[in-house]
């Protein structure tokens, strides 16, 4: 985090995960499963004023240094922080249609892959969806085909993967719902407003898109359909 400028994502993975404004720029509930630094957490409830966020975390010190040192904002209508396992959480009674986005980011200390990444755990993320709903998914590692490849099945192949960011996170969408279709110019035009509204690098993710189990990639003059 930026001290001058806590609300910004410093990241490029972190700027990346915030792709679901090109295809659903309005969510009426985000749910995060992992707080980490609250970067995220902190982004979305200042530049989605529209929105509720509700934020999964399994360790009580993780909040708690969030909200110590990291500038966690206070919880109330617009955010909720719940110490709980994610899958756990996922699993309980009324999850199914839960929110509009998800965005998972769920790694220990060791970071040494997810913490959860199997396909019961994939399942759980797109029931929890509502329709239409996008989530994005942070994978770091050499070896993230297994793990797409667990996605893609449950999401019934509609994952789109985003080029590696320099760190070696790759990002990758799925959505749930009717095919979302954004046309060019559209696509071009949400861009351009998310790099004036938040000064995130929107037009940047549009390079390199592709399906994934699709070697080739997504064309900007055939716009985004996913």
């Amino acid at each position: 985090m930026r001290i001058s400028q806590p609300y910004r994502l410093e990241l490029e993975y972190q700027q990346q995960m915030m792709a679901p404004l090109l295809l659903l720029p309005r969510p009426r509930r985000v749910l995060q499963l992992g707080l980490g630094a609250a970067a995220l957490t902190k982004f979305c409830h200042r530049h989605l004023p529209f929105a509720q966020t509700v934020v999964v975390e399994l360790d009580r010190t993780v909040i708690g240094i969030a909200r110590r040192w990291f500038g966690l904002p206070e919880e109330g209508q617009r955010l909720t922080i719940v110490c709980d396992d994610a899958l756990a959480f996922l699993q309980r009674p009324r999850r199914g249609g839960f929110s509009d986005w998800l965005q998972v980011d769920l790694y220990d200390a060791r970071a040494r892959g997810p913490v959860y990444d199997d396909l019961l755990f994939y399942d759980a993320c797109r029931q929890a969806l509502r329709w239409p709903g996008v989530a994005s998914f942070n994978l770091f590692g050499h070896r993230c085909g297994p793990s797409l490849d667990r996605i893609a099945t449950a999401f019934e192949g509609r994952v789109i993967v985003m080029n590696r960011a320099r760190a070696g996170n790759r990002i990758a969408m799925a959505a749930v719902g009717p095919t979302i279709r954004i046309e060019p110019q559209q696509l071009r035009e949400r861009a351009a407003a998310i790099e004036a509204g938040s000064g995130l690098p929107a037009r940047r993710w549009l390079v390199g898109l592709r399906r994934h189990a699709g070697a080739t990639r997504l064309r900007l003059q055939d716009g985004l359909s996913i």
